[in-house]
């Protein structure tokens, strides 16, 4: 039995798109024909196992990006007001430029056209919409408020971008600093280094103490490279798989909370992702309990991940948000405070929306401040170490003229 694409049109005159399994073209024309549908277009589905490598998708993402769910978001927003779903869905699916895109969307669109509601056909790609994301809008759907959870949610979305942003922003030039400075570094030690001993070993005289390192760190580094660098593969591996456990992850993550700067600037940026993420899921009516198990799940540190377990639990056991947030110990004082106000004024979610915009000001002037100092930080460094290299050469010269000078 093989499988067939179709393009229909139903009685209403609308275009449906889908797939079923036939025996051949002919009997899956006539199971359309038998629904009352119009068949504008019927085709094989090609067989993956004799597909093409790069058309299976397996170098390409079949899911939606962060990017791109934004973008969606935003076009669902802003079409659906004026539209029916149906037809929004379709819309977008033909205006897609990415096939990844135009087939989740075309996805979703035929869940819509078989019956379901826009947050189960959205189940039909879990990669592409997360729990949380369809939580939302199985709120908006059952309290009637879809394009006003669809427009707080484009706007979430568009907020974690440019943090995102911001944060790839921050430390690219610190970074791409860093490594032509020791690509650099590396370069005078194995190539430049050697070149230049060459002229000293027939003096005879002992070499400074400052060159004779110089030459063994260069030796080594010129020797050794290889070693080096497997030894920085396996550690990279070793760690990564360590840190896949449960138990070392924990641990890691809690390390790296204590950190005098960097933890400040973890606890802060998760901080603010939760509280507004709260913020936008309490306004959308969703349950508290419900929307703590589901940001929980997108935290990746998993000291902050137990300690929203944490909160939750104390929650469902009759507690306040703010008393839970202040027992945890880990989230900044400003958070807990707001929430105790927004939990007694009853605006629970216009208090959260203001502590992450404050704790997104403050990690914005922290990383700002922080990279101020680093880059200068960066540039001494590399300025220090070139010059001692350069010093350890010009030692033995200036050596050799005082002998000569005696002679």
């Amino acid at each position: 039995m093989a499988s067939f694409q179709y393009l229909v049109l139903d009685p209403a005159g609308r275009e449906r798109r889908g797939h079923l399994d036939a025996q051949s073209a002919e009997a899956a024309q006539a199971q359309l024909a038998a629904r009352r549908l119009h068949v504008l277009r019927i085709e094989a589905r090609s067989d993956p196992a004799s597909t093409p490598l790069l058309s299976r998708g397996l170098f390409r993402r079949n899911r939606l990006g962060s990017r791109q769910l934004t973008l969606f978001t935003r076009q669902l927003a802003t079409l659906i007001q004026v539209a029916p779903q149906e037809e929004v869905l379709r819309t977008l699916a033909r205006q897609a430029e990415r096939d990844e895109v135009r087939r989740v969307v075309e996805t979703v669109h035929e869940g819509v056209v078989s019956g379901r509601r826009l947050s189960e056909a959205m189940a039909r790609e879990p990669k592409s919409f997360p729990p949380l994301y369809r939580a939302m809008i199985a709120a908006g759907e059952e309290s009637g408020t879809l394009p006003l959870i669809l427009e707080r949610l484009s706007l979430l979305l568009e907020r974690q971008a440019q943090v995102r942003g911001k944060i790839l922003s921050t430390i690219t030039y610190p970074l791409v600093l860093a490594v032509v400075a020791a690509f650099v570094v590396l370069a005078l030690m194995i190539f430049v280094v050697p070149q230049v001993v060459e002229q000293f070993e027939d003096v005879g005289q002992e070499l400074p103490l400052l060159t004779r390192i110089v030459i063994a760190l260069s030796n080594f580094l010129a020797n050794w490279w290889w070693a080096l660098l497997l030894l920085g593969v396996a550690s990279i591996f070793v760690s990564g798989r360590a840190l896949k456990e449960e138990g070392p992850r924990m641990k890691f993550d809690a390390f790296m909370l204590r950190l005098p700067l960097i933890g400040r600037l973890i606890r802060d940026l998760h901080a603010a992702r939760m509280a507004r993420t709260l913020s936008t899921m309490i306004a959308s009516r969703v349950p508290l309990l419900e929307g703590l198990r589901l940001t929980g799940s997108t935290i990746r540190n998993r000291a902050l991940r137990s300690a929203s377990e944490e909160i939750a639990e104390s929650i469902r056991t009759g507690g306040s948000l703010s008393g839970a947030l202040r027992r945890a110990g880990i989230f900044p004082p400003l958070l807990v405070y707001l929430a105790a106000s927004g939990e007694a004024s009853g605006r629970l979610d216009l208090m959260l929306e203001r502590a992450a915009d404050y704790l997104e000001r403050e990690f914005d002037a922290v990383t700002s401040t922080a990279l101020s100092l680093l880059e200068p930080a960066i540039i001494i460094v590399m300025g220090v170490i070139v010059a001692l290299i350069v010093l350890s050469i010009l030692l033995p010269i200036l050596q050799l003229d005082t002998l000569a000078g005696r002679i």
